[in-house]
């Protein structure tokens, strides 16, 4: 059955602005620590790999939020859902703390899909019971 349907475009290049404006700083606001520690080496080697990683996070979790009906509210935050991937390449939703236990509690599942295209990253997630 399904829970919840979220959707999410982000534009790659208010990222970039904001990146500039308040540097590392964001990303931190943003970002898990292992979504950090992957921007930060995309980064290193590619600057816009790193703003396309950042923006397609961004949009992901907006998504997420939007499929599990809180929005950026307690006890969504930003860090307490990652985006990360299988080996096969898959986005996964995976959640911390809080997050994790609202989310358990309710026997939720989430499937992720991330894209970006040169000025923009869009998301879907489905959750379901």
């Amino acid at each position: 059955m399904i829970y919840g349907i979220g959707t999410d475009i982000c534009d790659i290049r208010r990222i970039r602005a904001s990146l500039e404006r308040h540097g590392e700083r964001f990303a931190c606001k943003v970002l898990a620590e292992g979504e950090l520690a992957t921007w930060r080496e995309r980064s290193e080697r590619w600057p816009e790999r790193g703003v396309r990683y950042l923006a397609t996070r961004f949009s992901a979790k907006e998504a997420f939020s939007k499929a599990i009906g809180l929005g950026m509210r307690m006890p969504m935050t930003w860090r307490h859902c990652e985006v990360a991937k299988l080996p096969t390449g898959q986005p996964v939703i995976v959640l911390h703390g809080a997050l994790k236990e609202w989310f358990e509690s309710r026997s939720l599942r989430a499937h992720l899909s991330v894209t970006d295209e040169s000025d923009y990253a869009a998301s879907f997630c489905v959750v379901e019971k």
